[in-house]
């Protein structure tokens, strides 16, 4: 048989991108709410190539900065990763408080922190909750658990900004306002509910069998394909890549800890690290509320806050990996130039590396393990 190409279409609205199959996996998996394609060439159905085509989703996000001042900026920053979004807010901001030379109060950091936690702990339950459901498609006891999870840590967040999707809650300088007195306890009784949620989601991914025969091998991306591709997050972790800017940047004060590391890089290491990653943040959670000073939580403002001349480049840890912020400015209230480092967008290209040898039939299994986010990729 002669090789073919195909071509398949991933997420929502893929049946409209003119593909000849499309893959779902849906309804929660991140990068079922954009679309993309794959340029596959299947030989004796087994993939040999592999080229992933985006740009369907393109939001303009970089050039709408520029035109905004960067009060503005803020509310538009959360939007490209919507799974991302306090921690695309606190990039942009900062980036601005580096190039103004801010002090930002000890305890609007902390805040951060424990915010960027929960978003990355929302992230990942958006993430595992397909992933639990049967090969048929019916939900499992670990579905509805990570469900009710990011159901729970949803709650905790618009408690603490007022939004549910895009929060909003970071300024230059700080937070918007302190968190509702009623929130720490309700931050604890959520880590107990989550850490309670882990073994049904755990037992119906890395710790069943099936699962894991089913995963194991498949869509593996090796250390140095990572590095050479910029893969970064729990993707790249899986394959051995140890960076983590939580622990080796210097924006927030996080102390010293071993982030989740695997090394086989296929499809069973990317969920197990997804899985040890929620792990890590309710210990992380923990920790940071045992050290919550009290005090304001941002700086008072003038009118119009304008950067000085020259250019900063800031980057945090998100849920999905590395986000970057390269700003420069000319002393204007806008940006001259905000230019966004996404992980989507970089760790997409990784599927070229990792899909060749795929058998056509497990192509759902490794594109379920692989997640990205269309807006994040077409920014």
């Amino acid at each position: 048989m002669r090789p073919v190409q195909i071509t398949v279409g991933v997420g929502a609205g893929a049946k409209y991108l003119g593909v000849d199959h499309v893959i779902d996996l849906g309804p929660l998996h991140p990068s079922a709410h954009g679309a993309y394609r794959l340029r596959l060439v299947v030989d004796d159905n087994v993939v040999t190539e592999a080229e992933p085509l985006v740009g369907h989703l393109h939001r303009g996000a970089e050039k709408l900065f520029e035109v905004r001042d960067y009060r503005q900026v803020l509310t538009l920053a959360n939007r490209h990763d919507w799974l991302a979004a306090f921690c695309n807010e606190l990039t942009v901001a900062l980036a601005v408080e580096r190039m103004t030379a801010m002090t930002v109060p000890p305890r609007a950091v902390r805040l951060r922190m424990i915010l960027c936690e929960l978003n990355r702990m929302l992230a990942h339950l958006v993430f595992l909750a397909p992933l639990t459901r049967q090969l048929t498609g019916e939900p499992t006891p670990g579905t509805t658990a990570a469900l009710r999870g990011r159901e729970a840590v949803q709650a905790v967040m618009e408690q603490a900004s007022g939004g549910r999707i895009h929060f909003m809650a970071n300024r230059i300088g700080g937070l918007r306002e302190d968190v509702p007195a009623t929130w720490i306890p309700n931050v604890r009784e959520l880590l107990g509910l989550v850490e309670s949620l882990l073994p049904a989601i755990r037992s119906a991914t890395v710790d069943d069998d099936a699962f894991r025969s089913r995963h194991a091998g498949l869509g593996v991306l090796t250390r140095d394909a990572a590095l050479a591709l910029g893969v970064t997050g729990p993707t790249g972790r899986a394959s051995g890549v140890d960076v983590d800017l939580r622990r080796d940047g210097e924006h927030l004060a996080y102390q010293d800890f071993q982030p989740v590391l695997g090394s086989t890089g296929d499809a069973l290491a990317r969920v197990e690290c997804v899985v040890g990653e929620v792990e890590l943040s309710l210990r992380l959670i923990a920790s940071t509320l045992d050290d919550l000073p009290s005090g304001p939580v941002n700086l008072r403002l003038p009118k119009a806050v304008k950067a000085p001349e020259g250019s900063v480049y800031v980057w945090t840890e998100a849920p999905l990996g590395i986000s970057g912020v390269h700003l420069a400015s000319r002393g204007e209230k806008t940006p001259w130039r905000l230019k966004l480092r996404t992980p989507s967008f970089n760790n997409v290209q990784a599927l070229s590396a990792l899909l060749p040898g795929t058998p056509v039939a497990d192509l759902p299994a490794v594109l379920g393990s692989f997640a990205v986010v269309v807006g994040d990729i077409d920014k």
